[in-house]
């Protein structure tokens, strides 16, 4: 299934360099965290640190959501929900160009190469998302 998404939002995609992922612990409290991603037109893909809780938590449960950040005024709303997944197959951060071309300022502000992000933010996380509201 794919979603339609206007390409107002496909913009703010390509642009934005944070997104919320929102996940749920065990006990069923919300758990939202900002992470770099990448669209690519269906899906995300999220690099991780292992042993994350982001990661317990979709192995407890797949159901996740996504947020943009709004506008100043609270408008510009955009919320993915879906499914997420870890993905053995992805390319590693210092093999994914768009990955890369998009996080090239990020990652060096943060003190990292490609190849040493590639070591630290070694699990990708795919979500693929079923539902959005914009």
């Amino acid at each position: 299934m794919t979603i339609k998404i206007g390409e107002k939002v496909t913009q703010r995609l390509r642009s934005e360099l944070i997104i919320w992922l929102t996940t749920v612990r065990p006990d069923g409290m919300p758990q939202p965290t900002p992470v770099w991603f990448l669209w690519d037109g269906e899906c995300f893909l999220i690099y991780s640190q292992a042993g994350t809780r982001k990661l317990r938590n979709i192995a407890h449960s797949a159901c996740v959501a996504l947020n943009l950040n709004s506008d100043d005024e609270g408008s510009e709303i955009v919320v993915f929900t879906g499914a997420a997944t870890i993905d053995d197959a992805a390319p590693s951060v210092d093999k994914n160009v768009a990955y890369r071309a998009k996080y090239r300022e990020g990652i060096a502000q943060i003190g990292l190469t490609p190849e040493s992000m590639a070591r630290d933010y070694c699990v990708a996380i795919r979500v693929r998302p079923t539902r959005v509201r914009q």
